[in-house]
């Protein structure tokens, strides 16, 4: 397994158009991929599922956990993690 914690930086948080674009780049992996808020760590959910990404409930400077289990684990969380810092493309 591998994992990575980071922070949400675009303005809007994780919402709906945010979200899309980490499903669709998760999808791109074989690996089983979940993400938490690091305050509920326990509750990692589906990160190629919509709705349980948007049950997160991430907004603009929330701690998250990236963690993927299989053969392109570390590309897929460097991946994913790159795209949350990069901030989505969003301006602010």
């Amino acid at each position: 397994m591998y994992k990575m914690t980071v922070t949400i930086k675009n303005p809007s948080g994780l919402h709906a158009r945010p979200a899309s674009t980490f499903i669709k780049t998760a999808g791109k992996y074989k690996s089983k991929i979940q993400i938490a808020r690091t305050d509920h760590i326990e509750n990692a959910v589906n990160a190629k599922s919509m709705v349980m990404l948007l049950s997160l409930s991430a907004a603009r400077g929330a701690s998250v956990c990236i963690s993927a289990e299989g053969e392109d684990e570390q590309e897929a969380v460097t991946a994913l993690a790159t795209l949350i810092e990069g901030g989505f493309g969003e301006k602010g």
